[in-house]
């Protein structure tokens, strides 16, 4: 066999740190979430449509001027909004996210997604301006 014996300083500290972290030296009931956003993920209730009140708002702070239409108030695991935003924003014809548990499509799309919302099961009220 022939190796390749690379100098002790060619690891750079960056790629020992992020090695470090990545090691599980124990672990009891299976593979672990990587940060606490996963862990807060997991532990949180999927409540079913009916049981769930949503605010339909427009903003543009922190946006450069930019409307964007945000649905607040989901309580859902990250993979079912996932799949929610990808069906509202197909619904609306623009593209959209998810953001801390909140929905953010882009443009000024109130009226289609509270429509496409409430078809849905959701109890909605829109908040903000007209």
């Amino acid at each position: 066999m022939n190796r390749t014996l690379l100098p002790l300083g060619s690891m750079t500290s960056a790629k020992r740190q992020q090695s470090a972290q990545n090691r599980v030296a124990y672990s009891e009931f299976g593979t672990r979430p990587t940060n606490n956003e996963s862990l807060e993920a997991l532990s949180r209730p999927e409540l079913p449509p009916a049981q769930q009140n949503l605010r339909v708002q427009t903003s543009r702070k922190g946006r450069k001027g930019k409307t964007v239409t945000i649905i607040t108030g989901f309580q859902n695991k990250p993979a079912s909004l996932t799949e929610l935003v990808k069906k509202l924003k197909a619904q609306c014809g623009a593209g959209g996210t998810v953001k801390e548990n909140e929905i953010e499509i882009q443009g000024d799309h109130r009226q289609k997604l509270i429509e496409a919302l409430t078809q849905l099961g959701y109890k909605l009220k829109a908040s903000g301006g007209s």
